[in-house]
This record gives C-alpha cells, sequence and structure tokens, in this order.
C-alpha cells in the first residue's frame, strides 16, 4: 500500500510538473491545472480507494497513507505559489511600487532637477495607486544628453519591479537601433503594434520606454496611439495600467534658453516652474521636423501626460554627479578630485560657462582618469 500511495503522489506531482515558457504560452503564471490534468488526479485518488471492504488496513499503514494524501492536498493548493517565488510573474510579488525608494532616489541621486523630481513622483504615485485609470500613464522627458533622462527611467523601473530593468515587463526601444530604416517604416509600424499589444496581452502593468525619440522616423509612433487613448479595452487587451516613457533630447534648446535667461536675470534656477517651459517645449518638439513627434496625434490629441523638462546641469551639479559616482564605486568621496573632474568639461555658453555641454554622462569615464 506504501508504494501504491508513493507511486500516486509522484504521478500527481508529475501531472501538475512546472510547466517550461514558450513563446506560444503567454503568461504562464496565470496558469490553471487542466481538466485532464485534475481527471487524472481524482482517478488516481478514487483508485487508492479500490481495496475490498473485507481487507483488512494495517493501522501503521492508514496512518501513513492519511499524511502522504495530506501532503499531496497542500502541494496541489500550494505548487503555483511555489512557483511564483522563483519565476517572475506579472503578480505583486513582483511588481508592486515603492514610494518611499523612489521619493529616496530622486532626492539623493538626481541632482538639479527639481521640475522633473516633482513631475515624475506625482504622476506615478497618483497613478500606480489609482485602481481604475482612464488611460495608460505618457510621460515625455526631454533635455540635453546627460541631464537624467536614462537614469530617471531606471529609477522607475527598480522602484516598480523587483528586476529592475532585467524585468520581462519593462520594455526598451531604441529608435537607431529598433527602427533604423525610413524604407520600413511601415513594417515597423505592424511589428510595433504587435509588441505592445503582446506584451500588455501578457502584463497589464507594463512599461514601455522609448528612447532617441528625436532620432525616430516621423509618423511611426503615431501607430500606437490607440493604446494611449481612451478605451476601456482593445480587442479584448487592456492598455489602461501600463506606463509609456519617452525620452528625446528633442526640445533642448528652449529648456535651454529659458534656464539661461533665468540665470541672465539674476533668477536661481529653482525659481523656474513647469509654466515657464511646458508650452514651448510642447510647439518645439511637435513642429521638429526630425523628431519622431513632428506633428504627431499624441500631442495634437493630448494623449501625453507630461512634458518633463529636464534643465542643463550647472558646474555645482557636475560636483555633486562626482562625488555620487565616488560614492557608488565604493570610494571616499574627495572633494577636489571632484572639482578637477568638474573644471575639465566643456561648459557654454563659451565666455560665461554656465551650463555642461554633456551634462553626468561623461563622469565615469573621467573618474578612470583621475582615480
Amino acid at each position: 500500500m506504501l508504494f501504491v500511495l508513493a507511486s500516486a503522489f509522484i504521478s500527481v506531482a508529475l501531472l501538475f510538473r512546472f510547466p517550461s515558457r514558450s513563446a506560444s504560452q503567454g503568461n504562464i503564471c496565470g496558469m490553471k491545472p487542466k481538466k485532464r490534468q485534475v481527471s487524472l488526479c481524482l482517478l488516481l485518488l478514487l483508485c487508492l480507494g479500490g481495496t475490498t471492504t473485507t481487507e483488512a488496513i494495517e493501522p501503521i499503514s492508514t496512518t501513513i497513507a492519511v499524511g502522504m494524501a495530506a501532503a499531496l492536498t497542500g502541494f496541489l493548493a500550494t505548487y503555483q505559489n511555489i512557483f511564483y517565488t522563483f519565476h517572475e510573474c506579472c503578480r505583486t510579488e513582483w511588481i508592486a511600487f515603492n514610494k518611499t525608494g523612489l521619493r529616496a532616489d530622486l532626492d539623493s541621486k538626481l541632482f538639479g532637477q527639481h521640475i522633473a523630481s516633482r513631475i515624475i513622483f506625482k504622476a506615478l504615485n497618483g497613478f500606480l495607486n489609482n485602481e481604475n485609470p482612464k488611460k495608460p500613464l505618457v510621460l515625455s522627458l526631454h533635455g540635453w544628453t546627460g541631464t537624467g533622462k536614462n537614469f530617471v527611467s531606471k529609477m522607475i523601473a527598480e522602484n516598480i519591479y523587483r528586476e529592475g530593468m532585467d524585468s520581462k515587463f519593462v520594455h526598451v526601444f531604441t529608435s537607431t537601433l529598433h527602427f533604423p530604416h525610413l524604407s520600413h517604416n511601415i513594417t515597423y509600424k505592424a511589428q510595433l503594434q504587435q509588441w505592445i499589444k503582446g506584451n500588455v496581452s501578457n502584463c497589464e502593468r507594463s512599461l514601455f520606454i522609448f528612447d532617441e525619440m528625436d532620432k525616430m522616423q516621423p509618423g511611426l509612433i503615431d501607430s500606437i496611439k490607440p493604446y494611449l487613448d481612451y478605451y476601456d479595452k482593445l480587442d479584448g487587451v487592456s492598455y489602461r495600467k501600463s506606463i509609456f516613457i519617452f525620452l528625446s533630447n528633442a526640445g533642448g534648446e528652449s529648456i535651454t534658453e529659458t534656464a539661461l535667461d533665468f540665470w541672465k536675470a539674476g533668477r536661481g534656477r529653482e525659481e523656474i516652474e513647469l509654466k515657464d517651459v511646458e508650452t514651448a517645449l510642447s510647439l518645439s518638439v511637435f513642429n521638429n521636423n526630425k523628431s519622431g513627434f513632428f506633428h504627431t496625434s499624441l500631442i495634437d490629441k493630448n494623449l501625453v501626460d507630461f512634458f518633463v523638462p529636464f534643465l542643463p546641469l550647472e558646474y555645482q551639479h557636475v560636483v555633486q554627479c562626482v562625488m555620487a559616482g565616488m560614492r557608488d564605486r565604493d570610494m571616499d568621496p574627495d572633494a577636489d578630485v571632484a572639482d578637477q573632474v568638474a573644471r575639465d568639461l566643456v561648459y557654454f555658453p563659451k565666455s560665461e560657462r554656465v551650463f555642461s555641454v554633456k551634462g553626468c554622462k561623461t563622469i565615469d569615464s573621467k573618474l578612470d582618469y583621475y582615480t
């Protein structure tokens, strides 16, 4: 009898073994036992009770049988939860907004971006705490290179997904890599729609990051316009809990011009508010015929929730970047080294040397040289 029970336990375990994931299976995290599996399980259990009423059952064997039956029941009830622990799934074990962590990261690691920090935190906090959003959250981050756009995108991913940027629910598209040829625009549009629909079908809390929007072919991004609009579902798929982030250097001139005007007027950069740059920024991006946002319906139909300006960085911010870089390397922050690195960068306008041309982008390689 013990042999029969053990065989049954192993057989049922094999029936409910963890499935291997293939592209055609979609999200296996939500899989339930198939009817065939349940039927076979019940058949095995019925077979165990098939002894005649006249057959004597030894008390010890009966006790072990009951114990194994209880273990089997527990296994069937918990096997999926065990699986969720080790395999990334579209569940709260793997996807949960760390409000405190994002606030701390923005305060301690993002320098000189008071507008961006405030908008991003409030936008994400409001959206991720809304159980029934009307549309996906759409953020468009603009500014010169090295001002923190990619850095903030990484922060967002790390404070929502347990796996951060390595999460299979975080998807990054780079224009020059994924959409390099103008002649393939029609194909790119179909592929992009398919990619987004497939990934959101797999997990509604997906994050899509589009880098180098200023280098994207005009008109391509319009192909995803329906997914950003106010629809409950499209072809049975809801996109309302997804997040779309666009990164672009376009509009950097407009942002810099505003920051320079404040500097020349003797006003602190902290006095710059979103209203001082948002309108000029959106118009600049919309009318830039070399940008992926050129005359896009995403702007025309007001589907971008926030245009987030990243201000050009000054000397003091570069020093902060260097000090943070040394801490990341487990080095003791050295103000003299930070000063050397910051002074070695190129600033503009040439006569005043106010803003760093490359922001903090080359800090890491500079640290290799100076340390």
